[in-house]
């Protein structure tokens, strides 16, 4: 249940009966009103929530805006709603105050849905699509990756908890330019390899790290085994190419060019697939798909994109190429999609892939975390899509700004620990997955992210991660100590829960009660970043609640099993919210 949203319901109810009312007695004129709102005030002095209906309606009612307000609280029925009391303040903001029952419902319907508390169904019904990471398959996932996993991952959480059907894909890039690059990389390597350098190296070096050392230099493109500039210098080229020769020799010598090409990518590809998806794995991620690009080239789809465009008159010829209208449709500028040598563009299978997802796949949404790079992109694939007949509102790009790795106030560019280039794997050989995973969605994806590797380990209240870990582990603690000592848990029903009114222990309701619209909004806005800001400010209202209210030394028994049953909601809903993210709740720290 969404607690908030639901009072929020109820006051604007009670403010249009108390409305009726005054217009049926003749105190109001029988006139349309204008929209109002009902918001939660900054400053809670002012009431649980706020109304402006007064001052909205003071043109309509031909009345000020005070004496409107007045006029509706001395109408309204507040018996057996949530609200105690209402009152009038300023120009004529009507602020209303919740009842005690409404804080100590809250406790109980936390206790009810336990893993189910703060689900929503605002999505109940659409299929969604989320596709993230989608890192090129010729080489390591770099840090960026690691934030768009964070993200891409805990945005399907979160969807999934707001009541949408939600898939999570990788799109795999294994045909076209990059592909023509990483075979002419490992066949290159690989005669190296076989020429008589290449054999005194092999034949001296010990192992595998050995031979890319050697052949690698300070690098990749030593004097001794010279590589061009249109090639992957990385030294995982160089194993794949050992480890193909290791196993078959020099049997690829003397083929073509292009039959050792096909053969070496055949071999690494799949291996650096499977590696993307244990490194993923690592990282706490499973794809319901691994789409593969080279299908659309395969079973007819690409080319079939390309006649549909051309039928749909948003194409033209130029210098022997086919170009796209996209200016026409809203994009910057237009495009080609076949090249003049008959070759289609890297874009056309693209479309061919979001074409797929919205309509051979009819998802209603397709939802793409994307490098801010690729501003320019979106509103031409968005006029591609228009001009096959599918709505392009349907796909959402979420547009993820860098990330810069810190260590002493340094950027980081290699692990400490490997002193290898930092990618998603030695991150996470230098932190824990728990503090990449809360960290990368600290911002939401389109701001500027500064990642303190410091931070990350160290184990203090200004660690994040570790401050919410630490509130949910000292609640356990808690919980488990006074059962040992004889005192468990009671039942949500058998708790005096109307002692809890205290301004400690009514924030941190407040508080929890504010989950299942956090996660609405976060699912809304496609901003993961809502749950860790959330549980933050979760994990610090408890810690104010624990020191300014005694749990097991409480002035009576019934109050002391009210904090605690309290306690163990917050606990229940940190855990959620940690769920979410992936990210574990620890029962001891």
């Amino acid at each position: 249940m969404n607690h908030i949203s639901a009072s929020a319901s109820e006051a604007r109810a009670l403010i249009m009966d108390a409305i009726g009312r005054l217009v049926a007695d003749g105190t109001f004129p029988a006139e349309p009103l204008p929209a109002f709102n009902i918001e939660i005030p900054a400053d809670r002095s002012h009431g649980d929530f706020a109304s402006n209906a007064a001052m909205t309606s003071a043109k309509a009612l031909h009345m000020p805006p005070r004496k409107i307000a007045e006029a509706i609280e001395s109408a309204l029925i507040l018996n057996g709603s949530s609200f105690e009391k209402v009152e009038i303040a300023g120009p004529g903001f009507m602020n209303f105050y919740l009842a005690q029952k409404w804080y100590s419902g809250v406790i109980r319907n936390v206790i009810a849905e336990g893993q189910d508390y703060g689900k929503s169904e605002i999505g109940k019904g659409q299929r969604v699509l989320v596709e993230f990471v989608s890192a090129n398959p010729t080489g390591p996932m770099h840090v960026g990756n690691a934030r768009g996993g964070a993200i891409g991952d805990s945005l399907a959480s979160v969807l999934q908890a707001a009541g949408y059907e939600t898939e999570r894909e990788f799109y795999i890039n294994d045909a076209g330019n990059q592909i023509e690059k990483f075979g002419k990389s490992l066949s290159l390597r690989y005669m190296q390899l076989c020429s008589e350098k290449g054999q005194a190296v092999y034949q001296a070096a010990a192992d595998t790290e050995a031979v890319c050392k050697a052949i690698y230099g300070e690098n990749g493109n030593t004097a001794d085994f010279p590589m061009p500039e249109d090639v992957y210098l990385g030294q995982d080229i160089i194993a794949h190419a050992k480890n193909y020769y290791d196993q078959y020799g020099s049997s690829l010598e003397g083929v073509s060019d292009e039959e050792r090409r096909k053969a070496l990518v055949g071999f690494a590809l799949p291996k650096n697939i499977q590696g993307l998806k244990d490194d993923l794995a690592q990282y706490r991620i499973h794809y319901d798909t691994w789409f593969a690009e080279s299908t659309l080239h395969e079973n007819g789809s690409v080319a079939k994109i390309i006649q549909q465009l051309r039928d749909s008159g948003y194409t033209y010829e130029k210098e022997g190429a086919l170009w796209f209208k996209a200016e026409e449709l809203g994009a910057d500028k237009d495009f080609v999609i076949v090249r003049s040598n008959g070759i289609p563009t890297y874009v056309v299978p693209d479309i061919a892939y979001h074409y797929n997802k919205l309509v051979t796949r009819n998802f209603d949404r397709a939802i793409d975390i994307l490098g801010a790079d690729h501003h320019g992109y979106v509103p031409r694939l968005k006029a591609a899509l228009t001009a096959l007949g599918v709505d392009a509102s349907r796909l959402t790009v979420v547009l993820m700004q860098m990330v810069a790795v810190m260590r002493d106030g340094q950027p980081v560019k290699q692990s400490k620990r490997s002193g290898k280039a930092l990618t998603l794997v030695t991150l996470l050989e230098d932190i824990p997955v728990d503090a990449a995973r809360f960290f990368f969605n600290l911002r939401e994806a389109n701001s500027h992210f500064e990642f303190d590797l410091d931070l990350a380990v160290e184990k203090s209240s200004s660690n994040p991660v570790y401050y919410v870990q630490y509130a949910h582990a000292r609640i356990c603690s808690l919980i488990r100590n006074l059962t040992e000592s004889g005192v468990p848990v009671p039942a949500a029903d058998a708790a005096a829960l109307d002692l809890l009114g205290t301004p400690a222990e009514r924030e941190l309701i407040r508080q929890v009660a504010l989950m299942p619209a956090e996660v609405e909004a976060a699912a809304r806005q496609l901003d993961p970043s809502r749950l860790t800001k959330y549980s933050v400010d979760l994990a610090a209202q408890f810690h104010k609640f624990y020191d300014a209210c005694k749990v097991r030394d409480a002035e009576t028994p019934e109050l002391r099993d009210a904090r605690l049953l309290l306690c163990d909601a917050v606990c229940k809903v940190l855990g959620n919210t940690l769920e979410l993210l992936k990210v574990t709740a620890p029962e001891k720290m």
